[in-house]
């Protein structure tokens, strides 16, 4: 079973510069609410409460300021610095002591999913003993993504990066669940014509021993990168869109804690007082008068 999970929220984030130039981009708004916030809702959904972020060197108190180690969310966090971003895998390596001899889950910190289903497929998946699990979800560019390619029994038998050509239209997202293996398979990665460690070429070592599994994110659900401004824009509508329609709010990590009784409404009521009057914190306040 996958206990831990572990956020990869460094990068330069070149994309949305002048943006990222004085805040890290996972610290951005999305809506109403620090991107940051949406990977460690699904980490919190899935049932994760040991979570490690890693940062650039030299943005720890950034993050600290809206995520610090004591939280009002009944999870464990941690922090570790990557000197030089060096490729997704690194992320095993940067954390190896904190994976310690459990299997562990990576998000990206610029990715967000939504749906429905979520929940269910999350809690499942992170059952997971031996082996990998990737989420694919269809996308119209695929050629912009790592690509895996299904057999008709919905096994993965290829997987590319960014392909000029592909019959497949399942996108890699950027959500991962790994054995202890991921440690020592890392190790033996070799940099690519990019100077860095590949997933692409971490999730094939696990292909070609027969223990890499696909899970599909298909209609009712929704991923969305976030990594240059007109997607980060397309996420901050949607969201937008959804909340405002139904009243309720993504990624409201107080809830999601709440829902798995991991606080109480004291701690809510601590959580609203950090926040400080806003709208965030009158949902928050809505949550405990409805209990």
């Amino acid at each position: 079973m996958i206990r831990k999970g572990i956020i990869l929220a460094g990068g330069l984030g070149t994309r949305m510069s002048p943006l990222t130039k004085a805040v890290n981009k996972q610290l951005l708004p999305l809506y109403d609410k620090p991107l940051i916030f949406y990977p460690l809702s699904v980490l919190m959904l899935a049932g994760i409460k040991r979570i490690l972020i890693i940062v650039n060197k030299g943005q720890l108190n950034q993050f600290r300021k809206i995520l610090p180690e004591k939280n009002n969310l009944g999870i464990s966090l941690e922090y570790k610095e990557q000197t030089k971003p060096a490729g997704l895998p690194e992320a095993f390596t940067i954390g190896e002591k904190f994976i310690g001899k459990d299997n562990v889950s990576l998000i990206l910190g610029d990715n967000f999913f939504y749906g429905q289903s979520l929940t269910k497929i999350l809690k499942k998946s992170i059952n997971l003993k031996t082996g990998a699990k990737i989420f694919i979800h269809p996308v119209k560019n695929p050629n912009l993504y790592g690509v895996a390619t299904l057999n008709e029994n919905k096994k993965v038998i290829k997987l590319i990066e960014k392909p000029k050509k592909t019959n497949s239209n399942f996108a890699v997202t950027g959500l991962y669940f790994f054995d202890n293996e991921v440690i020592k398979f890392t190790k033996k990665l070799k940099p690519s014509k990019r100077n860095e460690l590949e997933i692409i070429d971490l999730l094939n070592m696990y292909k070609k021993k027969n223990k890499l599994k696909a899970e599909l994110i298909g209609r009712g659900g929704s991923w969305l990168d976030t990594g240059n401004i007109k997607d980060f824009n397309d996420a901050t509508n949607f969201i937008a869109t959804i909340e405002s329609r139904q009243g309720l709010k993504i990624a409201c990590l107080e809830e999601i804690a709440f829902n798995n009784n991991w606080i109480s409404k004291n701690t809510i009521n601590d959580a609203i007082k950090f926040y400080g009057n806003c709208n965030y914190s009158k949902y928050l306040k809505s949550l405990i008068k409805k209990r």
